[in-house]
């Protein structure tokens, strides 16, 4: 059923004149009714964008705090998966991503396919051939929904779905109601309306599109107060494309620290929003006194959107975790997690508990007392002794990704396992002679992943791995395999960029004459200037001698998109740096002259304290981008870069090197 507030409100009102009193009766029995439950689920909202854990001082989010003290707040809360529709399947089944087979948020694509298949090919500069993830949940999956539908709840489904259209919606997967019944992987258009979902209007010129899913679900829950209703609320907030109330923002670039990596008003503003929506739905339960037999549960599908360009800035930081949404690092799979359950947990409690999306199906079944159906099994486990204070009984926990986007703090297709403070990455084939490659870190003593332990440790690592390949039998996943047409030669960076500038030198001319010559080149870069370029432990290191340090790259042909013109690019990439002063980009365009330097550039803050930092700095061409030119720093010092990639303002990328 896809009907907007007031049409279905009007049928389930004339419904219940019909059975006023069998309505009469389910109140009177109120009290010894099963309990509702909410599950809000936030998309892209990472570990530190909440005032949760003390890790913000940009954002605002007291109604997450309200909610945190109804419940029992997990610093360790994991989804299954670094992006989204993964997480999504594990939360309605289960089950791990590896067993639904959705790896991929690819559920929008028109191709439907409800299991995973192994990759046929893959270019010669690379090591894996990836598998290719389902695009659809299949209906054969005895959902969450359809639990609570078989339980006598009324069921519905708001905001985003991503797991597949008709016939594979919400309304195919247990769910009542469905609204705005969108497939998408974001809010059609934008936030604040006009937007362009086909079934729902707004009610006002600039209506929040989370203003009104919390509208929806409130109506929803005003017309079942008297029976007990499941309500999934998987928020568009705060996945792109960034975009937010005006009056906000405004109020937000008031409060801006320049030295803050949380420093996007935009992000921020959507932040709020998020927010609001939760108080919304709290003050709702609060009004229809019916919150003291809600189970409340909120979670994010993955990390924080680390990488997307908002306000000149990154969208957002997880610091203290490395990386941040689409990466196997702790800031691309850990985010906030709040179980409310009254009589249960322990109102401001707090868990270190490891949990994961997969945990929530078994664990309200637990709470709820309802056996699961004779042949299903779960890949999750029941978190209930957490949420009454206690230990799980829980070796480790499993994250399957066979993917690699190309985006910073990139990772070759890889599998990962929790056991106790240690984590294991394992990176399929993308070792020496076609063998695996480990990261290995201790995460009570590195939670921020700098140091790789693999080599100290090798039997931990065998004994992780060994867990790994058990998990991957267990359920059956659809795995990387070497390509046979991997070329090393291939694989070797500085084979690209070698392609001569079109219309031009060969060298761009500068005001400082390059110190080295073509035959120099380090990975792909020439280094020009005050400088010079070497590769150490993945890195493409800077040596700068002050005064003008610079390096330049040309795009092979590949990488030249044609009809980029007047279309703005980002260049993303991390960087380390102990050397001052401000960094500045410069690109060369197809057909214009060498000279173009000092009108196509633009300036970057740079952070001279040593760490690494990610940057994106967009770039505004009117033609194709056929090269690149780095100027890190102005002063003497060492600069270490590393994941640069050239996308669209979207994030599809164009080209990368690595290192």
């Amino acid at each position: 059923m896809r009907l907007g507030t007031h049409l279905w409100r009007t049928l389930a009102q004339s419904v219940l004149l019909g059975t006023f009193c069998c309505a009469c009766f389910v109140s009177a029995q109120a009290a010894d009714a099963p309990p509702n439950v909410v599950f809000i689920l936030a998309d892209d909202l990472g570990f530190s964008d909440t005032t949760l854990f003390g890790t913000t001082k940009f954002y605002r989010t007291p109604n997450m705090e309200r909610l945190a003290a109804r419940g029992m707040t997990f610093s360790h809360a994991y989804a299954s998966s670094p992006l989204c529709s993964p997480t999504r399947s594990s939360i309605l089944t289960g089950l791990s991503p590896a067993r639904t087979d959705i790896t991929a948020p690819v559920c929008h694509l028109p191709v439907a396919r409800t299991t995973a298949t192994p990759g046929t090919s893959a270019g010669p500069n690379k090591k894996a051939i990836l598998p290719n993830s389902a695009t659809r949940l299949k209906t054969e999956h005895y959902t969450l929904a359809e639990m609570f539908r078989d339980n006598g709840y009324a069921t519905a489904h708001f905001g985003k779905w991503h797991l597949g259209p008709e016939p594979y919606s919400p309304l195919e997967h247990g769910f009542d109601i469905d609204i705005p019944h969108w497939p998408g992987p974001g809010p059609a258009g934008s936030y604040v309306a006009p937007w362009k979902y086909p079934d729902l209007d707004p009610q006002t010129p600039d209506e929040h599109i989370e203003d009104r899913m919390a509208e929806e679900a409130v109506a929803f829950m005003e017309d079942h107060k008297d029976k007990p209703f499941f309500l999934n609320y998987w928020m568009f907030s705060v996945h792109a494309p960034f975009d937010a109330k005006q009056e906000l923002i405004d109020e937000y670039k008031k409060r801006v620290d320049p030295n803050d990596p949380q420093r996007s008003p935009t992000y921020a503003a959507m932040i709020e929003s998020m927010d609001d929506a939760v108080g919304t739905l709290i003050d709702a339960l609060d009004r229809l006194e019916i919150a003291d037999n809600t189970i409340i549960i909120f979670a994010s599908d993955n990390g924080g959107n680390m990488y997307n360009a908002v306000d000149g800035s990154t969208a957002t930081s997880n610091a203290p975790l490395r990386g941040g949404k689409a990466t196997m690092y702790e800031g691309g799979v850990r985010g906030p997690g709040v179980v409310v359950c009254p009589g249960v947990v322990e109102s401001g409690s707090r868990s270190e508990e490891v949990i994961q999306s997969s945990d929530f199906y078994p664990t309200l079944l637990e709470l709820l007392s309802i056996q699961k159906q004779p042949q299903q099994s779960f890949d999750g486990i029941s978190i209930v002794p957490a949420l009454k204070g206690g230990k799980l009984d829980r070796e480790a926990i499993f994250t399957y990704f066979p993917h690699s986007p190309g985006i910073p703090d990139w990772l070759p297709p890889a599998v990962s396992v929790h056991r106790g403070d240690w984590k294991l990455i394992r990176l399929f084939y993308n070792g020496d002679n076609g063998k695996h490659r480990y990261k290995l870190f201790d995460l009570k003593r590195d939670v921020a992943e700098t140091t790789n332990l693999a080599a100290q440790y090798p039997d931990i690592v065998m004994e992780l791995d060994a867990m790994i390949d058990e998990f991957l039998d267990d359920t059956g996943a659809v795995l990387p395999r070497p390509n046979p047409a991997f070329d090393p030669s291939k694989y070797d960076p500085s084979l690209e960029g070698k392609a001569t500038l079109k219309g031009t030198a060969k060298k761009p001319t500068t005001k400082s004459k390059a110190k080295s010559p073509p035959a120099d080149l380090v990975a792909g870069w020439q280094p020009m200037g005050t400088c010079r370029l070497s590769l150490e432990g993945g890195e493409l290191v800077v040596h700068s001698t002050g005064g003008d340090p610079h390096f330049y790259t040309s795009l092979p042909k590949s990488a030249v998109v044609k009809d980029s013109s007047g279309q703005p690019l980002v260049l993303r990439f991390t960087m380390a740096s102990d050397a001052d002063d401000a960094g500045q980009i410069f690109w060369h365009e197809e057909g214009v002259a060498p000279s173009y330097f000092r009108d196509r550039s633009v300036h970057f803050n740079v952070a001279p304290d040593g760490q690494p930092h990610e940057y994106a700095i967009t770039l505004t061409p009117k033609h194709p981008v056929v090269g690149i030119r780095i100027d890190p720093a102005g002063t003497a010092g060492v600069i270490r870069l590393s994941d640069i990639r050239l996308t669209t303002r979207d994030g599809q990328v164009l080209h990368s090197w690595e290192f």
